[in-house]
């Protein structure tokens, strides 16, 4: 058989496999989002999540990430999870390491969170210049306010979305050692507006920003002026191309929660 017979003969095949591999390449890159419930994953890519009937157009007056009005496509979470109070604790898994334990009672509260999908074709803006956006996958809230919903509370660029339990009951050595009750409370204020970044003494499921009290706890290298600065606008005290942690500010996080926190990482240092 002569080569121009061989190549006319392999010629369909090579054309054929070329479009597989293409097909296959286009479908690897389609973004998904892992949703545990119930005993079962779903792996919804973004085209099946903007086919699903409940997907509506929705206005945010107040974006966390953006800091400005946006519109999406969205989807009521309910329409993904039914029942979110069913879970003590809901963990939306960031595809950077960002982990946002949100209790189940919250999601199922006066917040209204809807999963916003970013269209193929109508990219978000980037976060920052040059870099990525919130999407594919971000959680907002249309009544953060009445919710009672953090900063921390607006995970975006989700990968997965399952029940846990809470953190404390999964990671015991952040607990601290005392009743007082104002100690308590600044554990539930990390627990809501730290932990999505930060550990404790290696506990916690995210790993964004350096532990909190290992080597050194921020309480023992920071005058306690500039630790509430930074805490209320990090950018005011050190700020670079990459830094990732916001500001809380009052608004986000009362004095009385800020005062809280600093008692629990105090302790934490104590008992390390």
């Amino acid at each position: 058989m002569s080569f121009l017979a061989v190549k006319r003969i392999l010629a369909p095949l090579l054309a054929t496999l070329a479009l597989l591999s293409a097909a296959g390449a286009a479908h690897a890159a389609e973004p998904a989002l892992d949703i545990a419930f119930g005993g079962r994953t779903r792996h919804l890519t973004r085209a099946e999540l903007l086919r699903l009937p409940a997907l509506r157009t929705i206005e945010v007056a107040d974006d966390a990430a953006y800091r400005h009005p946006m519109r999406y496509q969205a989807l009521p979470l309910t329409a993904l999870i039914p029942h979110p109070e069913s879970a003590a604790v809901v963990q939306f898994t960031a595809r950077d390491g960002f982990v946002a334990n949100i209790p189940g009672k919250l999601l199922a509260g006066r917040g209204q969170p809807w999963l916003a999908v970013e269209p193929a074709g109508a990219p978000w803006p980037p976060l920052k210049p040059g870099g990525p956006s919130a999407g594919p996958f971000y959680l907002v809230w249309l009544a953060p306010r009445q919710g009672g919903v953090s900063p921390e509370q607006w995970p975006y660029q989700i990968a997965r979305i399952a029940p846990a339990l809470p953190l404390a009951q999964r990671y015991p050595q952040i607990l601290p050692r005392t009743a007082d009750a104002k100690v308590r409370h600044g554990l539930r204020v990390y627990a809501e507006n730290c932990a999505a970044c930060h550990r404790i003494n290696g506990g916690g499921d995210a790993a964004v920003g350096p532990d909190l009290n290992r080597p050194f706890n921020p309480t023992e290298y920071f005058h306690e002026p500039f630790l509430r600065r930074l805490i209320r606008d990090p950018a005011a005290v050190r700020n670079w191309n990459r830094r990732a942690m916001p500001g809380f500010p009052p608004a986000a996080l009362s004095d009385a929660d800020l005062d809280a926190l600093i008692a629990y990482l105090r302790q934490m240092a104590a008992q390390r």
